[in-house]
């Protein structure tokens, strides 16, 4: 499934829901009405696309509350290296 922004002659837009772009093309053929106006001239907008974002990375381990001393290497160091 693919939605695309249309605008009509009219100069409304709204978004319509196809199953591909053979399903548009052959719909906008037969006639996608406005739903604002009823006219069945539209034509694609320009759209952006829509770009996932990034997931956030884990957090880093905390230090303990009396500090790394005596434990060998502090989780941050060891993480680095």
């Amino acid at each position: 499934m693919i939605v695309y922004a249309l605008n009509c002659a009219c100069g409304h837009s709204f978004n319509e829901w196809f199953d591909n772009m053979a399903d548009y093309d052959a719909k906008r053929q037969a006639g996608i009405p406005c739903p604002s106006c009823g006219g069945t001239q539209v034509a694609k907008a320009i759209m952006a696309p829509r770009v996932a974002k990034a997931q956030a990375a884990a957090p880093a381990p905390a230090c303990a509350p009396g500090g790394c001393g005596g434990s060998g290497m502090c989780p941050m160091m060891a993480q680095m290296g």
